[in-house]
C-alpha cells in the first residue's frame, strides 16, 4: 500500500512517462547522428551521381570557359581570362548576329506555333468522342526519333517533294524552303513546332479538364457565345498549363540542335545556325574548347533570364485577372 502510494505521488509530481522522456532526451542527439547517417547512405548514389554528371562538367566547362585548350591534353590547359567572353561579342564576330538572334527567333517561332496549334487542338479534342486516340495519334510525332521527323521533312521540302507537289497543284509555283535563307529558318521552326504540339496538348487538354463545367454552364445562361467564352473562361483558366508549355517550349527551342543538323547543317550560310550548333562546331570541328564553354555560359544565362521573365509576366497577369 506504501509502494502504491509513493508511485502514485511521484506520477503527480514528475509525469507518467518522466523517466522514459528523460532517456529519450539522453538518447536524443546519438538516434539523429544515427538517422542522419541512415538518410545520407541512402541519398549517396543520387548525390553521387549528381556530383559526377553534373557538378563536376558544369566547373570543368566554367574552367575551360576561362581557359584556351584544344581537347586532347589536360596539361594543354593555359588561362584566357574573359578572353573567350569577349571574342564572342567582338567585331566580326558571328555569334550575336545571327547566331544568337537566331537562336531567340527559333525558339519564339517555335512557342509560338506550338501554342496557338495545341490550344486549337486541344480545345477541339475536347468536345470530341474518342479523346484518347485522338491525344495518341497527335503525340506519336514525340516518340519518333528527332532523325526520322528531320529526314522526312527534309524530303518533303525538296524542289521535287511533297509539299511543293500541293503548292505547283495550287498554282502557287516551288519554293527553296531549305535552301533561301530567308524561308530555311522558318521551315525548321515549322517541323520544331509540329513535334512539340503533341506534348503540348497532353498538358493543355489536362488543364482543360480541370475547369469546372459549372463556369460554362454559367456563361451559356448568360448568353456567351464561343468566342467570349473561350476568351473569358477557358484561356484565363489555362494560365498554369499555358505557362508550364510556354516555358518549357522556350527552353526546347534555345537549346535545339538535332533537328536543324539533320535538316540544314545550319546553312544556308549561317541562316539556320544556332547557339547549341555552333558550340558544337568550335568543340568538335576547330578544337576551341573554351569559346565552347563560354557560348554555353551565355546561354545559360539567356535561358534563365528568359524564363524568370516569363514567370514573372504569368505571376503578374494571374494577380492582375
Amino acid at each position: 500500500m506504501v509502494n502504491t502510494l509513493t508511485s502514485v505521488t511521484t506520477e503527480r509530481e514528475h509525469g507518467p512517462h518522466s523517466t522514459g522522456a528523460a532517456a529519450d532526451d539522453d538518447r536524443g542527439p546519438a538516434r539523429r547522428r544515427r538517422q542522419a547517417v541512415v538518410a545520407y547512405l541512402f541519398l549517396a548514389p543520387t548525390l553521387l551521381f549528381f556530383a559526377v554528371f553534373l557538378f563536376l562538367p558544369l566547373g570543368f566547362a566554367l574552367l575551360l570557359s576561362l581557359s584556351h585548350w584544344t581537347g586532347f591534353d589536360l596539361g594543354d590547359i593555359d588561362p584566357a581570362g574573359l578572353d573567350n567572353f569577349a571574342g564572342l561579342f567582338a567585331d566580326g564576330s558571328t555569334f550575336l548576329t545571327p547566331i544568337l538572334t537566331n537562336t531567340l527567333l527559333f525558339a519564339l517561332g517555335t512557342v509560338a506555333l506550338t501554342l496557338a496549334g495545341s490550344v486549337l487542338v486541344a480545345v477541339c479534342i475536347d468536345r470530341l468522342r474518342f479523346q484518347g486516340l485522338w491525344r495518341t495519334l497527335y503525340f506519336l510525332p514525340i516518340v519518333t526519333t528527332v532523325v526520322a521527323v528531320g529526314n522526312v521533312w527534309k524530303y518533303m521540302y525538296e524542289p521535287g517533294g511533297l509539299v511543293n507537289g500541293v503548292l505547283n497543284a495550287l498554282g502557287l509555283g516551288s519554293v527553296a524552303f531549305l535552301q533561301d535563307p530567308d524561308t530555311a529558318l522558318p521551315s525548321v521552326v515549322v517541323v520544331q513546332a509540329w513535334a512539340s504540339v503533341g506534348s503540348a496538348i497532353l498538358v493543355l487538354t489536362a488543364g482543360l479538364k480541370s475547369i469546372p463545367e459549372s463556369y460554362y454552364e454559367a456563361a451559356a445562361l448568360d448568353g456567351a457565345g464561343p468566342v467570349t467564352v473561350f476568351w473569358k473562361i477557358t484561356l484565363p483558366l489555362l494560365r498554369p498549363s499555358l505557362l508550364f508549355v510556354c516555358v518549357t517550349q522556350f527552353l526546347t527551342g534555345l537549346q535545339s540542335f538535332a533537328l536543324i543538323i539533320v535538316m540544314t547543317k545550319g546553312g544556308p550560310g549561317d541562316a539556320t545556325n544556332v547557339a547549341a550548333l555552333e558550340m558544337y562546331r568550335q568543340a568538335f570541328s576547330y578544337g576551341d574548347w573554351g569559346t565552347a564553354s563560354a557560348a554555353a555560359f551565355v546561354l545559360f544565362l539567356v535561358v534563365l533570364v528568359v524564363t524568370l521573365a516569363q514567370l514573372w509576366f504569368f505571376r503578374r497577369k494571374g494577380e492582375d485577372a
